[in-house]
């Protein structure tokens, strides 16, 4: 007794205590607060899931199966992830107006909370690509241009057009245009590979990588501007050849057929 008496007479006995309290107070803060917010998210997430689903089985199953197995008139979804969903009903593309060789883009009919939980329910059938957040679309840096162009001049132009203007393929496929598309669907276009593109995902093309795709795409279908006048849907020499035989050569065809018919008035009088 008189050792503990003399313990609490001892000049760090009260720094003591108050360290003791508040370890104890952030360890029953630790404990209880971490839980209850986890608890809140997986019900939030439990929600959209389910509100996702009925979503799901009102516009997508009638093709895709009521839990995203595919069917003869659709593919599964299993393993597609939540970026593929944003990016198929977020460009109007799904839900599909009719089968052909590809789904066009068209005016979207869902809101995005509808889209996201969309999205929460094809995600919660296996996992796959997740929706980007904004800052792995959006960058700052003005050397990004120039390191996208490249990048786009690689892997992307054989198909969209060194301008993003797009192009044809095979089969009546093509290669839309990336005009007005949205920074964060170019993205998930990129980590999905919709239709007829190939994926990029980070193990092929690291996440800073399609950022700069993203900057190049946007500034040069969206602010570049075009000194040249008429642009004649940027796709190069085969266009500009082709107005100039159309456009130049009926000109002269008419100026012939003009100076013909006053010839021909000149002689009879």
């Amino acid at each position: 007794m008189k050792k503990l008496s003399a313990r609490r007479r001892h000049p760090l006995a009260a720094l003591v205590v108050l360290l003791l309290a508040l370890a104890a107070t952030g360890g029953l803060y630790a404990a209880f607060a971490p839980a209850d917010k986890a608890q809140a998210d997986v019900a939030a997430q439990s929600l959209a899931i389910d509100e996702g689903k009925k979503l799901f089985a009102v516009g997508c199953s009638s093709c895709h199966g009521l839990n995203g197995q595919g069917s003869s008139d659709g593919p599964s979804l299993v393993g597609v992830g939540s970026a593929a969903v944003d990016f198929q009903v977020g460009t109007g593309r799904m839900p599909a107006q009719q089968p052909g060789a590809q789904v066009p883009r068209k005016k979207n009919i869902y809101s995005q909370a509808e889209i996201d939980q969309l999205a929460a329910f094809v995600a919660s059938l296996g996992p796959g690509p997740v929706t980007p957040r904004e800052e792995q679309y959006t960058s700052t840096n003005p050397e990004d241009l120039s390191k996208g162009g490249e990048l786009f001049r690689t892997n992307c132009a054989q198909c969209h057009n060194f301008a993003g203007q797009g192009g044809a393929l095979t089969k009546g496929k093509y290669a839309p245009s990336l005009e007005g598309v949205d920074a964060k669907h170019i993205y998930e276009a990129m980590q999905t590979g919709p239709q007829n593109m190939p994926s990029f995902p980070d193990t092929t093309m690291p996440e800073e990588q399609k950022k700069q795709i993203v900057a190049f795409v946007r500034h040069t279908t969206n602010d570049e501007p075009n000194p040249g006048g008429l642009t004649l849907g940027s796709l190069g020499p085969v266009t500009e050849g082709l107005f100039g035989w159309i456009f130049g050569l009926g000109v002269l065809i008419a100026v012939a057929i003009w100076v013909a018919a006053h010839t021909t008035k000149a002689k009879k009088s």
